[in-house]
């Protein structure tokens, strides 16, 4: 069976070697369980048979051992009503050897069913091994279904994001980035040049008002009369 193959190689292989090889392993495992239980099936029907037929071969032997006695009863009987006179002896000679005859001919009947329920036995205690294994066979796979399904859920996401980050063109992020340090160079050059402007936009009033303030001569002025008043000027002049 291909697919039941296929199966195992699965269990020995990683998800993503399936996965690269276009097979998904979920689907495949998923197939795998179901030929196993379609084997257990089988192997199920083959022991209800087998196991008929080693019945039938105990019911018959057991069937044949009773004829093997009620002849062998039969012979008895016979040579004692021969014995007694009640029976022709050369007549209870000659049914008494069939009746031993018939005894041997159930004998071989009883080994060859003993024979026959021993092999149906034997078949039996097989198939209900491959039961057992196919059995244990499906509830690990089962459980291994979980697993593989979240191992490959995993791989798929680890391989889309290891082809989104290999297929990143690294010149395109260092082309990238000079453009960001540029535009960072020129909102530097444009805020100096507007404090440039906001300098040279005062008006030559705004000049001519600066030059002529008289607050320092005011306040010169105002010095001077402290000192005058404090009489420091004239001890500096004395």
């Amino acid at each position: 069976m291909n697919i039941f193959k296929r199966l195992f190689k699965i269990g020995e292989a990683e998800a993503n070697a399936a996965i690269d090889k276009m097979e998904d392993p979920i689907k495949l495992t998923e197939q795998g369980i179901r030929d196993l239980r379609e084997d257990l099936n089988k192997n199920m029907e083959a022991l209800a048979q087998v196991k008929a037929l080693a019945i039938r071969a105990k019911n018959d032997q057991e069937s044949y051992i009773e004829k093997k006695e009620d002849y062998h009863n039969k012979a008895v009987l016979i040579l004692k009503k021969v014995q007694q006179g009640s029976m022709d002896a050369t007549e209870g000679d000659r049914l008494a050897k069939e009746a031993l005859l018939k005894k041997e001919e159930m004998q071989q009947h009883v080994a060859r069913t003993e024979e026959e329920a021993n092999k149906f036995n034997e078949n039996v205690a097989q198939l209900e091994k491959n039961i057992q294994s196919i059995k244990s066979s499906i509830g690990n796979w089962e459980n291994e279904l979980s697993t593989l399904k979240a191992r490959v859920k995993v791989s798929k996401a680890t391989k889309s994001l290891n082809k989104q980050m290999a297929e990143i063109d690294s010149s395109s992020t260092v082309s990238m980035l000079e453009r960001m340090k540029e535009k960072v160079a020129q909102e530097e050059a444009l805020a100096e040049a507007y404090g440039e402007i906001a300098g040279a936009s005062k008006t030559i009033d705004d000049e001519l008002e600066k030059a002529a303030s008289s607050s320092e001569v005011k306040a010169e002025d105002d010095l001077s009369k402290l000192k005058n008043q404090l009489g420091l000027n004239e001890d500096k002049n004395t």
